[in-house]
């Protein structure tokens, strides 16, 4: 009965998909991060639409330099996924309340307007790999990112302190769209 009045609830309220694209370029970079972690993926991505035309994470500035990095507005066909066109990737959706949508898009929009005062947490982001959080104002990684909008945008998730792009496979709620060759998704 319980169950029935949650999804009941649930149905009554208006909802908006996100994505989450985790990806594997096969850069030495992301060679090593697979090599050290043990994971399938190196980096994560959050996006506000299936064409994921609106994705953004913490990751290289320049496609051509691995430390040299921070919030960046992602593209499938420009930066780094179309410097490295067999990146392999999965998607998956989850939905989510239109206020909290609303609220994700709000706080991605600050960081975009303050972007330039950000740096990449590269020392936390090999810390991970020793199960360790070393945070610095101001200073992200892929995954930190990700979980700070979502934790910012209140919405719900199981995920550690230490987080690494693997742990949002463990989101509750996700839908699996796709996986494959990040150049070939097709919405």
């Amino acid at each position: 009965m319980l169950k029935f009045i949650i999804e009941k609830t649930k149905l009554g309220k208006k909802m908006k998909k996100i994505y989450f694209i985790l990806t594997h370029t096969g850069t030495p970079l992301a060679n090593f991060i697979r090599f050290y972690t043990k994971d399938e993926f190196s980096h994560v991505s959050i996006a506000l639409d299936e064409e994921l035309q609106e994705m953004y994470s913490f990751g290289r500035l320049n496609p051509y330099n691995a430390f040299i990095g921070g919030f960046v507005h992602e593209y499938i066909d420009k930066g780094t996924f179309k410097r490295f066109k067999k990146t392999y990737a999965r998607i998956y959706s989850m939905d989510i309340e239109d206020e909290k949508y609303d609220l994700l898009e709000q706080n991605i929009r600050n960081f975009q307007e303050k972007k330039d005062d950000y740096g990449f947490n590269i020392i936390g982001m090999f810390a991970v790999g020793l199960n360790k959080k070393i945070k610095f104002d101001k200073a992200l990684y892929c995954a930190e990112f990700v979980k700070q909008m979502m934790d910012e945008s209140q919405i719900e998730n199981n995920l550690p302190e230490i987080v690494k792009p693997e742990n949002f496979k463990d989101l509750e709620g996700l839908e699996e769209i796709y996986t494959g060759k990040l150049k070939e998704y097709k919405y």
